[in-house]
């Protein structure tokens, strides 16, 4: 049975969500392509405290303990809003990048989702335990969550035998938003990754980010981390962050040198018309402070 603590965040984040939602989780917003979906959150005059957890990549095997140590940094901290910006959970057995070969021997999607929902009840523990503080959960969903519909959109006979819902990410508080649906929070705008061109490839530079889309923004989806800064019409600085790697293990594809890539998430402090200072928290920051 869940403790008063858990209870009392459970009650509290359903009438967050009676009060001030007017997006529900998973809706698809009658928006033009590539148009961010306005939350409308609503903070103190000095700004909003947003949490940016970028790419889990969660799978059987990896350690995870990372994530009780984010859990507890921001149960202390408290920020307003967290975001996930996708790839919470890796699935590696839905990839099409290595099937056939020995590596993909004995993937199992019952594992991968195990694995998703071991991470996520890691970090949400201090959080659920935490008194007096309900934070926004946002979920902008990345390419590893949508390999699932995928999965079912290439072999419809597992129509009905899994779905996102799999994910559970209502249960646990998290507002769910589409692949590539950008949301924007204090004139920041969140999505896994921002596409470009006709064929929708990802900007793979933070520059590039303020050059296409004229507003602060923040994305997953790459390794390591970039930084880049701006200047709107109007004198007001933009700031954009690609940041794609919270987790602790490595991966055969990349080579010792990438492996060596930033891993940790991102505090947005005083968020406000698109401005704020970012201050990055390392893993192993986390590992000292909390592990």
């Amino acid at each position: 049975m869940p403790n008063e603590a858990v209870r009392t965040y459970e009650r509290e984040r359903k009438r967050q969500w009676r009060a001030g939602n007017d997006v529900k989780s998973g809706q698809r917003p009658n928006l033009p392509v590539g148009t961010a979906l306005m939350l409308g959150i609503k903070g103190p005059k000095e700004g909003l405290r947003i949490a940016a957890i970028p790419d889990v990549q969660a799978m059987p095997g990896v350690p995870l303990e990372h994530l009780t140590w984010c859990g507890k940094y921001l149960a202390e901290k408290q920020p307003h809003v967290i975001v996930c910006i996708g790839d919470f959970g890796d699935f590696p057995s839905l990839s099409h990048f290595d099937r056939g070969t020995m590596q993909f021997e004995g993937r199992r999607y019952k594992k991968d989702l195990a694995a998703f929902h071991q991470a996520m009840e890691l970090l949400m523990n201090p959080i659920r335990k935490a008194r007096g503080w309900t934070p926004h959960l946002e979920f902008t969903k990345g390419n590893h969550e949508d390999h699932i519909r995928r999965a079912v959109n290439d072999d419809p006979k597992l129509e009905g035998l899994m779905s996102d819902d799999d994910l559970r990410l209502d249960d646990y508080g998290w507002r769910a938003h589409e692949f590539l649906q950008p949301i924007s929070i204090g004139g920041v705008a969140f999505c896994h990754y921002f596409p470009s061109g006709i064929m929708g490839r990802p900007i793979t530079t933070a520059q590039a980010l303020l050059t296409k889309l004229h507003m602060s923004a923040f994305a997953g989806h790459q390794q390591d981390r970039q930084i880049a800064y701006g200047k709107r019409a109007d004198g007001a600085g933009m700031t954009a962050i690609i940041s794609g790697s919270f987790y602790q293990h490595s991966y055969e594809y990349l080579s010792p040198f990438t492996n060596r890539h930033w891993r940790g998430f991102y505090m947005l402090h005083e968020v406000h018309d698109g401005q704020f200072d970012e201050m990055a928290v390392s893993i192993n920051y986390l590992k000292r402070t909390f592990g």
